[in-house]
């Protein structure tokens, strides 16, 4: 492939053999970032475990990813007020159901369904389900606390999982998030995914911890330095 002198130049920023601490990792974004639009920074986590599909869970950035996320509550009526008041972007019952499935409508980026209504929701599984947006109770996203997972989707709440290469792909924030914020997300996804380490998980867990933006060189980040 070839690359750009701009890109060059900000490589030539980045050791590739050096594992960054958190610190210096967060304050490279902004400098080898070559977008000139608000690029999103990424973290990518290689896991070293056998069953892949057992490595899922919920992290909740205490900075938020810089991206507005819309969010959809599946409530009968005396659940849509409280919905709406946390900052719900759409809200309904099975009429919402219907429109997904007659149309195909997923113009959302998180769901949140309550109990009740979850033998309705169940039918949008082959639509939901292949985008990420099933509603699950693992991820606090069937709940009669509907207000409290609308917040905490719209704050930062993201559920992770890794890729058929056991690499989990997290998006961190912006470039123009300040160093400190950047780190503490970072620090975030880390405490997240070592928490739901499975009992059976042996060795070397996290394996590598790199951070990148849209457009630019990642750097590894020094995991020893993340558990502190």
């Amino acid at each position: 492939m070839k690359r750009g002198k701009k890109y060059k130049a900000v490589v030539e920023k980045v050791e590739r053999t050096r594992h960054y601490e958190p610190t210096e990792a967060a304050a490279l974004m902004k400098e080898v970032s070559t977008s000139k639009f608000d690029g999103t920074v990424e973290a990518s986590v290689k896991i070293g475990y056998k069953s892949l599909q057992n490595v899922r869970g919920i992290v909740r950035l205490p900075h938020g990813t810089g991206k507005e996320v819309r969010v959809l509550v599946f409530a009968k009526e005396d659940k849509q007020a409280e919905a709406k008041a946390a900052g719900a972007d759409f809200v309904g019952g099975t009429e919402m159901v219907e429109k997904i499935l007659k149309e195909g409508w997923t113009d959302f980026d998180a769901c949140v369904a309550t109990p009740d209504l979850m033998k309705d929701v169940g039918k949008l599984g082959a639509i939901l389900g292949r985008k990420g947006l099933m509603p699950k109770p693992k991820a606090g996203t069937v709940t009669t606390d509907v207000g409290t997972a609308v917040k905490n989707l719209k704050s930062g709440q993201m559920e992770y999982r890794p890729d058929k290469t056991g690499v989990i792909h997290v998006r961190i924030g912006r470039v123009s998030f300040t160093p400190d914020k950047i780190e503490e997300n970072m620090r975030a996804v880390f405490a997240a995914i070592t928490r739901d380490r499975p009992s059976d998980a042996k060795g070397e867990y996290v394996r590598s911890f790199y951070v990148s933006p849209t457009m630019g060189p990642a750097a590894r980040v020094n995991i020893r330095a993340m558990a502190t």
